[in-house]
């Protein structure tokens, strides 16, 4: 991504169509649903194996582990959008950019929590500011202080219609609890390509014309 671009999408400022995004995001979803699914249950898999057996490593996942494996979303989700042969090995290709993922996400993870017990609203301001800051790593190549400062600079152009997007994602996953928790092995694959889907609308003028990816229909 061309940095110059970015900022000129920032000061022009930004808006979407929360319900486009969704739209996009679960036909993304249907295409390679038992992909998405599969890849879920990796990952609640996982999660409860370090519960049950290794309770005390449990902080090692969240920071080590975590961040490049959730990304698998995101990076499925770019093959998806430009029509790229995909296999499920792909979900685990966050590893290739492990350590910045780690960095930016443990980063920015503390100063939201920090917010939060400070006064509560810098806390609710960075944790929709950070949005796309784990993206710019992956697909913009920068650092993790500059995807953080990019993706922060970009949701604050339009911070309440982030939040209210967040808040959407929020209450669908709530939905997913409550259909007998099996619910969240839907809901949760479609935020991460919901953000992923609204991260490339918003920045896709940064991207190289021969690298655009095509329509999602």
């Amino acid at each position: 991504m061309d940095q110059h671009k970015i900022h000129r999408i920032i000061e022009s400022g930004v808006d979407f169509n929360i319900n486009q995004i969704l739209s996009k995001a679960w036909e993304m979803f249907k295409e390679k649903a038992l992909f998405h699914i599969g890849f879920m249950v990796i990952i609640v898999c996982v999660q409860a194996a370090f519960a049950e057996y290794a309770e005390s490593f449990t902080p090692i996942y969240t920071i080590f582990i975590s961040p490049p494996l959730i990304c698998g979303f995101y990076m499925v989700a770019n093959r998806q959008s430009q029509k790229e042969y995909l296999e499920f090995q792909n979900f685990f290709d966050g590893f290739k950019y492990w350590w910045n993922l780690v960095i930016a996400n443990l980063i920015s993870s503390i100063l939201a929590v920090l917010g939060i017990i400070l006064l509560i609203v810098p806390g609710v301001y960075l944790l929709v500011g950070y949005m796309f800051c784990l993206l710019f790593v992956i697909f913009g190549g920068f650092d993790f202080w500059t995807s953080m400062e990019l993706s922060r600079k970009l949701v604050t152009t339009n911070w309440w219609k982030f939040f209210t997007f967040g808040l959407v994602l929020l209450a669908m996953n709530i939905a997913g609890v409550l259909c007998l928790i099996v619910g969240l092995l839907v809901s949760i694959p479609m935020t991460y390509l919901a953000v992923y889907v609204l991260f490339e609308e918003l920045t896709i003028d940064a991207v190289p014309e021969e690298e655009h990816p095509q329509v999602i229909s």
